[in-house]
């Protein structure tokens, strides 16, 4: 797989092991192809830039849940102004992010992937050529940009996610017993929403918002600290700070003819986090894992699997997607004109509500 003068030549290069990139790199793999990935962090999934919570159905798709649920979840809690609903059997885990990261990039390496750590991408040239920070030259038949929602590798190619929420989160003591996920809506959270999610002995408490409005959410979420500090609901320490940007405008044309590659996009390098909900870990396994077989089959001549991949990326997310951004650009647009928004139109845009799955 190695050149001369530092050149490797590998089937795949995957950029990215977060859930995205580690998934497809153990697909493309177990398919076959030599696959080598990098991640600019120095370890799996640290520091943590995530709420941590994930959906039942994951245990049907990944092993590595196993490994890092730390909660289950068995409902969702919703509150509008004064108002409280609740979501029985809204069933999913809270995890431990970085272990279940580093459970991924163990199984992608079981299957043959070469991992590397502390390794960012620097170029990539018109016929396809990779440099990496370390200045070794890749010349892949297909990359997987797995690189987060402002991807390095999408913009090298023209793929770049131009709507985005950013989000603060702190963790912080739990003082009561709670299995549920805590939603907070209110007009004063612009294209976004607050969150406890309990995990254990403690909880993660975030707040997103638009990313015009980014400036807003250190005094939001303190605001919001406050009140449930004061509801004797967590405590007043602060454990840890964390926080990150989400990808709010959909799905990007996930395929890409550059020089004499192929570049996939999965995860949040393709807009596939839900723009209401920010949930990204979900579609962001499956599409690596497509991303994986299909990025196989393409270094092996099959260059049909590519568009393949993209109709399989329409078919599971399109719809859901295409209502999310919807629901989120018509509140926004409300926000934008000085219309404070209702109860009614922050109802109508939460996945809770009936009123948003009307037409």
């Amino acid at each position: 797989m190695r050149g001369m003068m530092g050149t490797t030549f590998p089937d795949v290069l995957v950029v990215g092991l977060g859930p995205a990139g580690a998934s497809a790199a153990a697909s493309a793999a177990r398919a076959g192809a030599r696959v080598h990935a990098i991640d600019r962090k120095h370890e799996a999934g640290k520091p943590v830039q995530c709420a941590e919570f994930v959906p039942a159905m994951m245990g049907q798709q990944t092993r590595a849940l196993n490994e890092a649920t730390r909660q289950p979840i068995s409902e969702m809690t919703t509150f509008v102004a004064q108002d409280k609903y609740s979501e029985p059997n809204f069933i999913g885990h809270m995890i431990d992010r970085a272990a279940f990261d580093a459970a991924l990039v163990a199984e992608a390496e079981a299957n043959g992937a070469v991992c590397a750590f502390g390794i960012s991408l620097r170029t990539i040239s018109a016929d396809g050529s990779v440099t990496l920070c370390d200045g070794t030259t890749h010349n892949p038949r297909v990359i997987i940009a797995a690189d987060g929602p402002r991807s390095p590798t999408g913009r090298a190619v023209g793929r770049v996610n131009r709507e985005i929420a950013e989000t603060r989160q702190i963790t912080v003591p739990l003082l009561e017993t709670l299995q549920s996920t805590d939603i907070f809506l209110a007009p004063d959270y612009p294209g976004g929403y607050a969150w406890l999610f309990p995990k254990g002995a403690v909880a993660n408490l975030g707040l997103g918002v638009d990313e015009q409005c980014r400036h807003q959410l250190k005094q939001l979420l303190a605001d919001l600290h406050a009140r449930l500090v004061a509801e004797g609901r967590v405590g007043a320490d602060i454990l840890r700070h964390t926080g990150g940007a989400i990808p709010v405008g959909g799905c990007l044309d996930p395929v890409v003819e550059h020089g004499n590659v192929t570049v996939l996009l999965a995860g949040d390098a393709a807009g596939l986090t839900n723009p209401i909900t920010g949930a990204g870990i979900n579609s962001a396994v499956q599409s690596g894992t497509l991303a994986g077989r299909a990025a196989a089959k393409v270094a092996a001549g099959n260059h049909l699997a590519a568009t393949e991949y993209r109709d399989d990326l329409e078919d599971l997310f399109g719809a859901s997607l295409e209502r999310a951004v919807e629901r989120r650009r018509t509140l926004l647009q409300k926000s934008a004109t000085g219309i404070e928004p209702t109860i009614t139109d922050l109802k109508r845009a939460w996945i809770a509500f009936p009123e948003y799955w009307a037409a």
